[in-house]
């Protein structure tokens, strides 16, 4: 198995993105520890996949925007794993609603970009301490950093934005200590992320656009997590990877 032997912290670990990545880097070897938000279900769900395929899971409640949040989940990977993590995948973030510019306030803007920037930033500072030479950290911008998204979701694209900067950042900055940091820009893949946020119009017209004619699959973005947090990617750092069906060209 490609990650025996490691520890890995997923955010947002239960459902979605976040629940294929946790099931694939268990089921390659590694010892999960994922968080989850506000539902106890789709963690418990989550682990029982994981039991079934053989691996072993945790989960630990917490929102990453808070500092002590962030800070009792890596103590409680450690309790749980020995002290150190070798893989951290940031997948807490989301859209969370379209507002366009004249109706969005401060505490909007503060709210997309700590969820999805200020928790990328909280988790990476407090797993570096633990991370040894190897390891890997996975963080998860957007097709909307590179266009720039869709009506109303300058906010979130702005935030994905930065997370794309703050990996190259980090890539730099880390790299010395064998540490490697890249980024995936997800298009359209088949999760309620989409069910929710985007029309089932421009869902339908992607099968007629798109160079592959569909959507992307959970279970695909888990195998590219696996890969650059596996050793078979060990030259691979600072990037931010599209896996979009080829909409998009970066």
């Amino acid at each position: 198995m490609k990650l025996s032997g490691k520890v890995a912290v997923v955010t947002g670990g239960a459902r979605d993105l976040g629940r294929a990545i946790s099931v694939k880097l268990a089921a390659e070897g590694a010892k999960v520890c994922l968080n989850y938000f506000d539902n106890p279900d789709d963690a418990q769900k989550t682990l029982e996949m994981i039991k079934a395929e053989g691996g072993e899971a945790i989960a630990v409640q917490g929102d990453m925007t808070k500092a002590a949040d962030v800070k009792n989940l890596f103590a409680k990977a450690a309790e749980a794993y020995g002290g150190k993590v070798d893989i951290l995948v940031n997948v807490v973030g989301g859209l969370v609603g379209r507002k366009l510019i004249t109706e969005q306030d401060e505490k909007w803007y503060d709210f997309i970009m700590d969820v999805n920037m200020r928790s990328v930033f909280l988790c990476t500072r407090e797993v570096v301490p633990m991370m040894p030479a190897g390891g890997s950290i996975v963080n998860f911008s957007s097709q909307a950093a590179r266009d720039g998204g869709g009506p109303g979701a300058s906010v979130y694209a702005t935030a994905k934005a930065a997370v794309m900067c703050h990996t190259r950042a980090m890539a730099k900055e880390l790299g010395p200590q064998g540490i490697r940091v890249n980024a995936l820009a997800p298009g359209m893949i088949n999760t309620s992320f989409h069910d929710r946020f985007t029309k089932p119009e421009a869902r339908e017209n992607l099968h007629h656009t798109a160079p592959l004619r569909r959507e992307g699959n959970a279970s695909e973005v888990a195998d590219l997590v696996c890969f650059l947090a596996c050793d078979e990617s060990s030259y691979i750092t600072g990037t931010n990877i599209d896996i979009n069906g080829g909409v998009l060209f970066s």
